[in-house]
C-alpha cells in the first residue's frame, strides 16, 4: 500500500521526451498489457507460481466489467513507467502513488485507494519512535519509489539505502545491517502480521492515493476504467474484495 512507491522525476520526463515521437502500439481490443512488481503483499505478490494480490484482484475485476483479458507482466518497479512510455504495456498497475510528476508523462485513473508511507524497526526496537531519530541512521527504501525523494528532500540526514526489491527493505532491517525501512502502509503492515519480526510506527508520514498508470495515447483506455471502477463500487464487488485484503489492516 511501494510503495510500495513514486519519484522518478527526471528519469520520466527525460524518457519522455526521447519516446515523444513515437505513438506506442495500442492493446488489441480484447487484451490489455498490464506491468506490475509482484513483491508487495498484499497489493501484488506471487503464490503458489501465480499472481495475487488486491491489486491483481481488483485490475481483473475491472478488466472483466469492460469486456477484456489481462496479459499480465512481471518487471521491476523502476520500469513500469518508462515500459508503459515505451508502448511494451497498456498500463501499470503496482501499488504506484499519483504524483504530479508522474501525471506529466502517464494518465491516470481515478484513484482506487489510499495509502501512505510509514516507518518499520525491529519489534524490539524501542529507541526509535518517530522518524526524527534515524538522523544518521541507515534507513531502507526501494529504488524508484516515492521514499527514496522523501528522505532525500524532507530528511536529508537520513541515509537512504536503495534496493532493488521490497523484500530486501525489510531483510536488511530485520538483520540488524539497516536500523528501519520506510515504505508504503499496505505492504508494511503485511509484513508486521505475518512475520512478526518488524513492527510499524504509529505515526504515518503520508496520506498518498493509489493510481493505475495508462499511456497518454490510450485515453479511451482511461476513461473506460474509470467507469469500470464506478460500477464494480456501486455493485459492491469493490468493497468485497477490499475486505479480503484489508479487513485486518493495522
Amino acid at each position: 500500500m511501494q510503495n510500495r512507491r513514486t519519484f522518478m522525476a527526471r528519469a520520466l520526463l527525460a524518457c519522455s521526451l526521447t519516446l515523444a515521437g513515437a505513438a506506442p502500439a495500442l492493446a488489441a481490443d480484447n487484451v490489455v498489457r498490464i506491468a506490475t512488481d509482484a513483491t508487495f503483499p498484499p497489493m501484488e505478490f506471487v503464490e503458489n507460481g501465480k499472481m495475487t494480490g488486491f491489486d491483481i484482484d481488483l485490475t481483473n475485476a475491472l478488466a472483466k466489467q469492460m469486456g477484456k483479458a489481462v496479459q499480465w507482466t512481471q518487471i521491476d518497479f523502476k520500469g513500469l513507467i518508462p515500459g508503459v512510455l515505451s508502448g511494451r504495456f497498456d498500463m501499470a498497475v503496482s501499488a504506484i502513488y499519483i504524483t504530479p510528476e508522474r501525471a506529466k508523462v502517464v494518465d491516470f485513473g481515478d484513484s482506487y485507494y489510499a495509502g501512505g508511507l510509514v516507518v518499520m524497526v525491529k519489534k524490539d526496537n524501542n529507541t526509535i519512535k518517530s522518524i526524527d531519530d534515524l538522523a544518521g541512521k541507515n534507513v531502507t527504501v526501494q529504488v524508484g519509489t516515492k521514499s527514496v525523494e522523501f528522505l532525500k528532500t524532507r530528511y536529508p540526514k537520513v541515509h537512504a539505502v536503495e534496493v532493488e526489491q521490497n523484500e530486501q527493505m525489510f531483510s536488511l532491517v530485520e538483520i540488524g545491517r539497516a536500523d528501519a525501512a520506510v515504505t508504503g502502509m499496505p505492504a508494511a503492515y503485511q509484513f508486521a502480521r505475518t512475520k512478526g519480526t518488524l513492527k510499524v510506527l504509529p505515526k504515518q508520514l503520508t496520506t498518498e492515493a493509489y493510481g493505475m498508470a495508462v499511456s497518454k495515447n490510450e485515453p479511451q483506455l482511461t476513461a473506460a476504467l474509470n467507469k469500470a471502477l464506478a460500477a464494480l463500487k456501486a455493485d459492491g464487488t469493490y468493497d468485497k474484495i477490499v475486505h479480503k485484503w484489508f479487513a485486518n489492516d493495522k
